[in-house]
């Protein structure tokens, strides 16, 4: 009699190990929103008055159309804010950076499309075509662009996380809030799971030391 009674016991505290381990990863996630949301709001400028200028703007990439060819609202609206800071003088030269995964999906050149539409002049526009994760977008505009001290620009919830990254590798950044999509809430969702990835690029995988390494 005893077997059952030894597996139906196993079988509660495998459940009650599965749900703590559910619990506290809810808690750490929810934990490392707060630390990115509040380190970088100070940073983080919805207000063209109040953000200060900046020679490069670093536009953060994301797809121009939704599933079923829709116009991505984040997309319009992040081109509709790095063109007003070009012609509003906060910034000098935008370097577009996405992704660029083939001759039919190039993220980038979508972008210097558009923001020639809105009338930036091509000559202001440089291109990165590696800008696969927005890690790999803040190592780039310091390692291979050299700057030093530039403005991201993206919605604002993606600027946290862009933030937290710069300023942990030394970057002198600042960010201006693009409008946001208030039925964007996959984007949302994707977004806070992103967050603790960001903390452990920071201080678990160190990817930036290790990127500097390979290019020496």
């Amino acid at each position: 009699m005893s077997e059952p009674l030894d597996f139906t016991t196993s079988v509660k505290w495998f459940f009650k190990g599965i749900i703590a381990l559910i619990f506290f990863a809810l808690i750490g996630i929810l934990m490392c929103n707060i630390w990115i949301v509040y380190s970088t709001d100070d940073r983080n400028y919805y207000s063209l008055d109040k953000l200060p200028s900046n020679d490069v703007g670093l536009v953060l990439g994301t797809s121009k159309a939704v599933q079923g060819g829709k116009t991505n609202l984040f997309y319009k609206y992040r081109m509709e804010a790095a063109a007003r800071l070009y012609k509003e003088g906060k910034v000098k030269f935008l370097i577009l950076s996405g992704n660029h995964d083939s001759v039919f999906y190039n993220e980038p050149n979508d972008m210097k499309k558009s923001l020639m539409r809105l009338g930036v002049p091509e000559n202001v526009l440089i291109l990165d075509y590696a800008g696969y994760r927005t890690y790999d977008s803040i190592i780039r505009c310091k390692e291979v662009f050299n700057q030093q001290k530039f403005t991201i620009i993206s919605q604002p919830t993606h600027n946290a996380r862009a933030l937290f990254l710069a300023n942990n590798l030394g970057l002198d950044a600042v960010a201006f809030a693009a409008q946001d999509v208030q039925s964007g809430y996959k984007t949302y969702f994707r977004e806070y799971l992103a967050r603790p990835k960001a903390i452990l690029d920071v201080y678990v995988f160190d990817r930036a030391k290790y990127q500097e390494a390979e290019e020496e």
